[in-house]
C-alpha cells in the first residue's frame, strides 16, 4: 500500500506542525471559533469608567489580599514593575535557589537537551509494559489486547505520589491525551481513509491514563518503573461513574447507557493535578473531534449546542464511527456530552472506579488544581483551552479532611460533587491605554482587577434562561450569557504553594484583534497574539473562595528583542526565548516552571524556570528543550528531580514512512512519546539538587 498522505492544511499559528493540529484537537485554528457569541465584551465596558476609580479599587483590593501589595523587595503594589522597582541597575543579584542554573540554548536537536552537569533517564515509553503480563511492544505487530496492557500514546500531565518520605518510591499517573494514527502504525499498514477494527481498537486502548510504580534511585538518580499491584491501565473501555448534579441527567442519556451514569471511557486528557488528598485529577479536552455527522443533527437547539462545542461534521479524521454508533452524532447525539469533565481518578486502590464530576462544568478542560480556602473547603481552578474561551473555579460546599487514607480519600472526593462553580471577569485598570501592540500602559504594568460570576450551586442557576443542568452541562452557554472575559486560549493553571497566588499559561491566540473578533483588553493585551503570556492573580485576602481579586501578567512571552514582550520588569537581554506557555508547575521555592506547545520563534519547545518574587522576578531561564517535533508536557519539580513528558516526537513528518525524530531510541527507530526524568549531578556521584550549584 503506497504512503497516504493527508491532505494539506493552511498554514498553523505558533510552531505546531499540520499533522499535530488534526489529530490533537481537529485542526481547530483552521476552523471558526466555537464562541460566536456577540455579548457586550467587558473589556470594551470599562472604557467608560473613570480611571482613577478603576485604578483605586485594585490597589485597595491588592492592599486587603496583601500578596500583591509587597512583594519580598517590599516594592508597594501600586508601583509598576520597573527596572526601578524590582531592583534591577544595582549589583547582580544570586541566583534565585532552584534557578541557579546554565540556560539551555534554543536549538532544534533530536534530543533532550539539558544543562552542563546534569543527567537524564527515560522513565517509560508508548509501549513499555504497565499491567502483569504485557508483552514486549512491536511496532509492526500492534494488537488491542497488548495496547490495553501497555504505556499509552502521547503522554501529557505527569503526577507523582510519594509513598514515602524521602520520595523514593512513588505512585507515577500520566495521561495519554490523543492518537496519531499516521505515526502510530508502519505506513504500509496505516489507511486513513480505510483504518481497520483492530487498529481502531488499539487507538481506543492508547488513550486514557496509566498508573506506575516508579522508584528513584537515591545514588545514581533518576526514576525507574518496578513491577507492582498498582500497575493499571484507564482506557476508552473503561467504565466511569457520573457524579454531581448532572448525574443521570437527561442530556447524558444513551442506548448503551439509559441511566446517564455510567460512561465508557475518557479522552484527549490533556493536563490534570495532584490532589491534597493523593488521587488524581485529569481535565479531558479535545473531545470534539472524535464524533462525526453532528451536521445531520436537524433540532436547531441541539445543533447550536453542538456547535458550541465545534464537534464535528462530516467523517471524523480517525473513522471511529464506522465501528461503534456512540462516535455518530446522527445516532447517538447525547454521547458527546458525556466527555468533556474533570475525571478523578485513584491510583492507591487498583479496583477502583474512576469518577466524571458534573459539578466542575463541562467544557474542554485543560487541567483542574486545588486550593484549600481559608475556612477548609476546596477551590479548584480550570481554563477552556480554546480561542475566546474562559476561566473556572469551583468551591466546595463541604470541608476537606486531611490525610490520605482511604476514608479521606472518599470524603474529600465526594467535595467535588456539591459546591458553586463560577466564571472569571477581568477588569484592566488602564482603559484607553491598551492599543494591542504590548506597549505597556503608563502604570508600568498590564493588571487590574476582577470578579468570580456565580453560574449554579447544587439545583440552583444562576444564570437567566438556563437550569442547573444545562449549566454544568453546557457551562460554554451559560458563561457566555453572563459575559465573561474572553480569554486567549486559558491552559494549565495552579496555585503557589508557597505565594498562594494563582498562575495561569495562555499560549496564544492569533485570531486577537481581526477582523470580527474579541478586540484587546489589557489581560489579553496583543493583537495576533502568536506567543501567549502567563497571568498571576491575588485572590481578595489570599482566600481561594473570595469572589474578587487582583491580577497582573507576568510573563507577556517571544522574543526578548521584541518590543510587544515583557518579563515582569526583569532585564530582556537576560532571559531565555520563550514562546507558548502551556503547562506550569511550581518547586518547593516558588518559582514557576512552564513548558511550553508550539514555540513560535523556530526552535524545540521547552521548560522554563521563572523566579516570581523579589529582583529576579520574570528571569526566564530554560532548563531543557525536547527533540525536534515534539511539545514539553506535565513538568513536575522536586528538590533533586525534573519529569517532563515529551509528546508526540516527530510529529512534523507527514507519517511513519519518513521519521524526522528517532528519539528515544536513536538509530532508525520510529520514536515514540516517553516521560523523561533529569537529575543534577552532584558529589561523590550522589544527584544533588535541582537549580542549585
Amino acid at each position: 500500500m503506497p504512503d497516504r498522505l493527508l491532505p494539506l492544511f493552511p498554514a498553523h499559528a505558533g510552531g505546531r506542525s499540520p499533522i499535530t493540529c488534526e489529530y490533537r484537537c481537529g485542526n481547530a485554528c483552521a476552523h471558526p471559533e466555537a464562541n460566536e457569541t456577540d455579548n457586550e465584551y467587558f473589556g470594551d465596558v470599562v472604557k467608560d469608567i473613570s480611571r482613577r476609580r478603576v485604578f483605586k479599587a485594585g490597589a485597595v483590593m491588592a492592599a486587603a489580599a496583601g500578596g500583591f501589595a509587597a512583594l519580598s523587595t517590599g516594592t508597594a503594589a501600586a508601583a509598576p514593575a520597573d527596572v526601578s522597582a524590582n531592583g534591577h541597575g544595582g549589583p547582580k543579584p544570586r541566583p534565585v535557589p532552584g534557578t541557579d542554573f546554565t540556560p539551555v540554548p534554543p536549538n532544534k536537536l533530536d534530543a533532550v537537551s539539558i544543562p552542563d552537569g546534569y543527567a537524564q533517564r527515560v522513565v517509560v515509553r508508548w509501549g513499555d509494559p504497565v499491567v502483569a503480563g504485557a508483552p514486549k511492544f512491536d511496532f509492526t505487530k500492534q494488537t488491542a489486547a497488548a495496547q490495553a496492557k501497555q504505556f499509552g500514546y502521547n503522554n501529557d500531565f505527569v503526577g507523582l505520589i510519594p509513598q514515602d518520605p524521602l520520595g523514593l518510591s512513588n505512585l507515577l499517573v500520566v495521561n495519554h491525551e490523543y492518537t496519531t494514527e499516521v505515526h502510530m502504525f508502519p505506513a504500509d499498514q496505516y489507511d486513513p481513509a480505510n483504518p481497520t477494527e483492530e487498529q481502531v481498537k488499539i487507538a481506543w486502548a492508547a488513550h486514557g491514563l496509566s498508573v506506575l510504580q516508579a522508584r528513584r534511585d537515591p545514588i545514581h538518580g533518576g526514576l525507574e518503573v518496578v513491577p507492582s499491584r498498582y500497575g493499571r491501565r484507564i482506557t476508552l473501555d473503561t467504565i466511569f461513574e457520573v457524579r454531581g448534579p448532572a448525574a443521570g441527567s437527561k442530556f447524558l442519556k444513551t442506548s448503551a447507557d439509559p441511566s446517564g451514569r455510567k460512561v465508557r471511557g475518557t479522552q484527549n486528557n490533556c493536563s490534570g493535578g495532584v490532589t491534597p488528598w493523593g488521587t488524581v485529577l485529569s481535565g479531558e479536552e479535545n473531545f470534539d473531534q472524535y464524533f462525526a455527522n453532528s451536521d445531520k443533527v436537524t433540532d436547531p437547539v441541539e445543533a447550536a449546542r453542538l456547535k458550541r462545542y465545534s464537534v464535528g461534521s462530516g467523517t471524523s479524521t480517525r473513522k471511529w464511527e464506522r465501528f461503534d454508533k456512540r462516535w455518530d452524532v446522527s445516532q447517538e447525539p447525547n454521547e458527546p456530552n458525556r466527555f468533556g469533565w474533570v475525571v478523578e481518578i485513584d491510583p492507591n486502590d487498583p479496583n477502583s472506579t474512576p469518577i466524571k464530576h458534573t459539578a466542575l462544568g463541562r467544557f474542554k478542560h485543560e487541567a483542574a488544581n486545588i486550593k484549600i480556602t481559608a475556612d477548609g473547603r476546596v477551590a479548584v481552578y480550570s481554563g477552556d483551552d480554546s480561542r475566546f474561551e474562559y476561566i473556572y473555579k469551583f468551591v466546595s460546599k463541604g470541608k476537606y479532611k486531611p490525610g490520605n487514607s482511604a476514608h479521606a480519600r472518599r470524603h474529600n472526593s465526594a467535595l467535588l460533587d456539591e459546591g458553586t462553580l463560577y466564571v472569571a471577569r477581568f477588569t484592566g485598570d488602564s482603559p484607553g491605554e491598551i492599543d494591542g501592540t504590548g506597549k505597556l500602559p503608563a502604570d508600568g504594568e498590564f493588571d487590574g482587577t476582577g470578579e468570580w460570576i456565580p453560574l449554579a450551586s447544587g439545583n440552583k442557576s444562576f444564570v437567566d434562561g438556563f437550569t442547573a443542568e444545562e449549566v454544568y452541562v453546557f457551562t460554554r452557554q451559560a458563561a457566555d450569557k453572563v459575559a465573561a472575559t474572553k480569554m486567549d486560549r486559558p491552559e494549565d493553571i495552579e496555585p503557589n504553594p508557597v505565594n498562594g497566588r494563582i498562575y495561569a499559561a495562555l499560549t496564544n491566540n492569533s485570531d486577537r484583534g481581526a477582523a470580527g473578533k474579541a478586540g484587546v483588553d489589557e489581560v489579553n493585551p496583543r493583537v495576533s497574539n502568536k506567543n501567549g503570556h502567563v497571568l498571576e492573580w491575588e485572590e481578595d485576602r489570599g482566600d481561594a473562595a473570595s469572589t474578587k481579586f487582583s491580577w497582573r501578567l507576568l510573563l507577556v512571552c517571544g522574543d526578548p528583542k521584541a518590543a510587544d514582550t515583557y518579563f515582569g520588569g526583569f532585564p530582556k537581554d537576560q532571559v531565555s526565548l520563550i514562546s507558548c506557555p502551556d503547562n506550569v508547575a511550581f518547586d518547593r521555592h516558588g518559582n514557576l516552571w512552564v513548558a511550553t506547545d508550539g514555540n513560535a520563534l523556530g526552535a524545540n519547545d521547552g521548560l522554563f524556570s521563572v523566579p516570581v518574587t523579589g529582583p529576579e522576578r520574570g528571569h526566564v531561564k530554560q532548563f531543557l528543550s525536547v527533540p525536534v517535533g515534539a511539545e514539553t508536557c506535565g513538568p513536575v519539580v522536586t528538590d533533586n528531580l525534573v519529569l517532563v513528558a515529551v509528546q508526540h516526537p516527530g510529529e512534523n513528518a507527514a507519517s511513519s514512512a519518513n521519521p524526522t525524530s528517532h528519539w528515544p531510541d536513536g538509530g532508525t527507530a520510529q520514536p515514540r512519546p516517553a516521560i523523561v526524568s533529569v537529575w543534577k549531578k552532584g558529589r561523590f556521584g550522589l544527584p544533588g539538587r535541582i537549580g542549585e550549584r
